[in-house]
């Protein structure tokens, strides 16, 4: 894919690009937000860029994007690109914005590199930019076509239900009483909505029911803040504000954490915290496909009154015929579950499972760690992170 001359280039400058793309990352965005405030108004998630994640993501993805093509000359790393376009197709993002970017990157990359970006250097990161982007403009493209749409709906809130202190569930129906599409357990919508400074800033959130719904239904954590993260402005928006009759914004359903079709093979869903809300839809669709192979739950959550759907992650596990459930709790822990972290060491994992996990990165971390100990193939352990994709800064 990258051309020889492009590859001995990339390769010999790598580790100085590398050690520089955090600074880099960082005079980016500020570049671009100045050129362009809108994006950081409407697109962007502002509480990702005061605490810096969104720019760590960023710089993780280059660096693993240009080691693998040259690690690999001959493939490209589909399932790290699969996952952002499919970010990018929910927030709407168009093809003529990865130029926009490209002025602006490699304009922090001449401001913090200086002479070192000599003609050729500046011709072989141009490629590798171009390969990723023309890579994921060709995946949104298709992404977009499937869907049928690129811009949002607007839907109306019918019901609100609290599920923990920090959790509402709220379903929604469109609100031009149009059909609505089916979508895959696991996927997630976004949802757009004006702040009181006008801004409308739009956020992810996991569809938590049953996937053959003609109603949606997302499960919102209130995040709050903390010394390095302010609270979620979304989140709390629609915690305080929004009730039955209120209007939102949503996409279409994207995301690439999704069951395959058809597969009795054995399956693990684990989850921790509100990362619960794609298994739960995950173990409803297979309920309401008559899954006959083993299937075994793990959740972690700090008690049993902080773990949202319980009664729904009980009931639709319940439905299978060979299901075994495995809940812990830091605190209050109920006969049946367990005191503590998630532990797989008496958890029996059988042959050829499929793996699904969603929550914490250091929880996704140590369960693919166990899993992988107790013969998963790594191939076969799939993840979902809220927010920005800081797996790869941590390898």
């Amino acid at each position: 894919m990258l051309s020889d001359q492009s590859a001995a280039t990339v390769r010999a400058t790598l580790p100085a690009v590398g050690a520089a793309l955090g600074e880099i990352t960082e005079r980016f965005y500020a570049r671009l937000f100045a050129a362009h405030p809108a994006l950081l108004r409407d697109l962007f998630n502002r509480g990702n860029q005061a605490s810096g994640t969104q720019k760590q993501a960023l710089a993780g993805s280059i660096a693993a994007f240009a080691t693998y093509l040259l690690e690999h000359p001959d493939q490209r790393p589909d399932a790290m690109l699969g996952r952002i376009a499919h970010k990018h197709a929910s927030l709407g993002v168009a093809p003529e914005q990865y130029a926009v970017v490209h002025e602006h990157l490699f304009a922090a990359i001449v401001e913090v590199l200086g002479e070192a970006v000599t003609p050729e250097v500046a011709a072989a990161w141009d490629e590798v930019y171009w390969l990723m982007a023309n890579a994921l403009i060709a995946i949104e493209k298709r992404l977009y076509e499937e869907s049928g749409s690129r811009g949002p709906r607007r839907w109306e809130v019918i019901e609100r239900v609290p599920e923990t202190a920090d959790v509402v569930s709220l379903r929604l129906r469109p609100l031009d009483e149009g059909p609505v599409a089916g979508f895959r357990a696991g996927q997630y919508v976004s949802v757009q909505v004006e702040l009181p400074d006008g801004a409308r800033q739009i956020r992810q959130y996991s569809l938590s029911g049953a996937p053959d719904s003609t109603v949606r239904q997302i499960s919102v954590k209130r995040v709050q803040g903390d010394d390095a993260a302010p609270d979620g402005e979304v989140s709390n928006h629609l915690h305080a504000r929004v009730r039955p009759g209120d209007v939102l914004a949503l996409s279409e359903p994207y995301g690439d954490l999704v069951l395959g079709d058809g597969d009795d093979r054995p399956l693990l869903l684990a989850s921790a915290g509100i990362g619960v809300t794609p298994m739960v839809a995950m173990l409803a669709a297979l309920a309401a496909d008559g899954h006959t192979g083993p299937v075994t739950v793990v959740h972690g959550d700090r008690s049993p009154a902080d773990h949202a759907l319980l009664a729904d992650h009980e009931a639709y596990a319940g439905k299978l015929p060979d299901a075994s459930v495995h809940f812990f709790y830091e605190r209050d822990a109920a006969p049946g579950t367990r005191t503590g972290l998630v532990e797989l060491a008496d958890v029996t994992v059988a042959l050829g499972t499929r793996a699904y996990l969603c929550g914490p990165l250091p929880f996704m971390r140590a369960v693919r760690s166990q899993l992988i100990g107790k013969g998963v193939a790594p191939a076969d352990i799939h993840y979902e992170v809220f927010g920005p994709d800081l797996w790869l800064t941590q390898v």
